[in-house]
């Protein structure tokens, strides 16, 4: 195990009708907020209006900026920090999924910084302070609730980057199941898939002698393979909706990675794709991480036997690890299929003709290379494409 720091300040209220007492959270940090959410359906679902009635009462004034996409976007961003700054607005609330939260982050380490905010995601700087930020939770998936890491999309450069800051964990998280019912199967399906993806960056390490965050990452994936499905059977399952929303949160708060070297290959592959796409990161990581396994097995076969084994029942071979290993890729891309998500970029309508300009994209923060479990260059990353066509 490695040497670790483990801290994540954000406080959590968790279960029915807590989205009722943001008013009564947000007041203990500041008076005037942003109220920052996506569409229409915080709106048809009556949750936004619970929220300004909330902050009403608690006598918080807020200014609302909506209008957050998939793959939230640069530009909403800029607009964002320039009503903060206008008008004076020290706390940003996030009211959605990943997405709106990513985008509140980015406006908040944006608003205190004096060049282009683009910078931070270009990593020539890093955010010395930024505001505040609480969150109304509604999807879950990303895990931005409690991490510190925001992903951001500049649609003029066409690329995806993520930003990772201890200053941008937010100060609360409001998470209700129940706000969770309404989603659309194909989005309960993305949110899994992203969960799932955060636990395996973890998973597949080279660090030995992590027995307990490894059992708690296996834990993590099984609660999710078994709960999605009773989710999407019947939407309104509270019991499993709760399962899901809360490992969501674990599999990216940062504990499951604690004392351990991490690979994130996958993420930055597939960020290519939303960038140029605008695909679901969820659907876009369901594509890229069986493909990716098949490339990578073989450096630690035990590791991907064991995944196998523990996550998905596999019985283990002793006598062949490596036929133990490739089943258990195939039951990860099979529970992708039974859920409804895309496995190749062809049935996610993804030509290859773009393919080496991704492969390229993908590898320019590394200087070349990416991932920590095996270090992949362009080429690899082209192979890993390819493969998923």
């Amino acid at each position: 195990m490695l040497q670790f720091e483990f801290e994540n300040p954000t406080r959590i209220v968790f279960g029915q009708g807590v989205e009722n007492t943001v008013g009564r959270e947000t007041a203990r940090h500041a008076s005037k907020v942003l109220l920052h959410f996506g569409g229409a359906s915080a709106l048809k679902s009556g949750l936004l209006d619970r929220v300004r009635s909330s902050l009403t009462e608690a006598g918080v004034e807020y200014r609302e900026l909506g209008g957050v996409q998939p793959n939230p976007r640069l530009s909403l961003v800029l607009e964002g920090m320039k009503i903060c700054r206008d008008e004076k607005i020290p706390f940003i609330l996030a009211v959605g999924g990943g997405s709106v939260i990513d985008s509140a982050k980015a406006i908040a380490a944006a608003v205190p910084y004096a060049g282009d905010p683009w910078d931070f995601w270009e990593y020539s700087a890093s955010p010395e302070t930024a505001l505040p930020v609480g969150v109304v939770l509604t999807i879950p998936a990303a895990g931005s609730e409690t991490s510190g890491s925001t992903v951001i999309t500049n649609a003029e450069k066409e690329l995806k980057r993520g930003l990772t800051s201890q200053l941008l964990r937010p100060r609360f998280a409001l998470m209700n199941p129940e706000l969770t019912m309404t989603l659309p199967a194909y989005q309960t399906a993305c949110g899994a898939a992203d969960i799932m993806a955060h636990v395996m960056e973890r998973y597949f390490t080279n660090t030995r002698d992590v027995e307990f965050t490894d059992r708690l990452c296996e834990a993590t994936l099984k609660t999710v393979i078994s709960n999605v499905p009773r989710a999407l059977e019947n939407p309104q399952d509270y019991a499993a909706r709760a399962e899901i929303m809360w490992a969501g949160t674990i599999a990216h708060n940062d504990l499951l990675g604690t004392g351990r070297e991490q690979d994130w290959a996958s993420h930055g592959i597939e960020h290519e794709l939303s960038a140029l796409y605008d695909i679901a990161h969820g659907a876009g990581l369901a594509i890229v991480f069986p493909s990716w396994m098949r490339r990578v097995y073989r450096h630690d076969p035990a590791r991907f036997a064991r995944f196998a084994h523990e996550v998905f029942a596999v019985e283990y071979d002793p006598f062949n690890i490596e036929r133990t290993a490739l089943e258990g890729i195939g039951r990860l891309e099979s529970f992708f299929r039974r859920i409804g998500l895309p496995v190749r970029l062809s049935e996610a309508g993804i030509p290859a003709d773009r393919i080496p300009e991704m492969a390229r994209k993908s590898t320019l923060k590394g200087g070349g290379m990416i991932g920590g479990f095996v270090k992949l260059d362009s080429a690899a990353v082209q192979s890993i494409l390819e493969a998923a066509l």
